[in-house]
């Protein structure tokens, strides 16, 4: 019997839609993390690509626990001197959802090559409305 490794030949990739309307941050991003990097599988293979594509809907609607809409910050720096720019995540929040969903999967994923395809199937969305209807996409709860 021989080991198992997947490749770009025996994957199968499915589509699954997590709805993030009422429930925390970052419950939401270490879900889709685990289905990006495609730990859920049998077939799991930590160095190789074998994740699904995961949709977020009503991002815009995900909840931040305790004092973090307040005190938590997201920070971008431009490289340049006091290029550096801070946001509360209330502010964020309500602003762009999608990068804050975005930020927090992307925190919860390795820092290498297959992170950085894995992201490239991340579909974040504000409200209920999505584009990738004709891939039938599969509901969790």
């Amino acid at each position: 019997m021989s080991t198992f490794m997947a490749n770009k030949a025996n994957i199968e990739r499915k589509w699954y839609i997590l709805d993030a309307a009422g429930k925390p941050l970052g419950k939401t991003a270490v879900r889709a993390a685990d289905l990006l990097r495609g730990k859920t599988k049998v077939t799991y293979t930590p160095n190789a690509d074998c994740g699904d594509n995961i949709i977020i809907i009503n991002a815009g609607q995900a909840v931040l626990t305790g004092k973090k809409p307040e005190q938590k910050i997201y920070r971008t720096h431009s490289g340049w001197i006091g290029g550096l720019k801070e946001t509360k995540y209330r502010i964020l929040m309500q602003e762009k959802p999608e990068t804050a969903m975005r930020v927090a999967v992307r925190g919860m994923m390795p820092r290498n090559t297959v992170c950085k395809d894995s992201l490239k199937r991340l579909h974040i969305y504000a409200d209920a409305n999505y584009e990738q209807q004709a891939q039938k996409p599969i509901v969790l709860e």
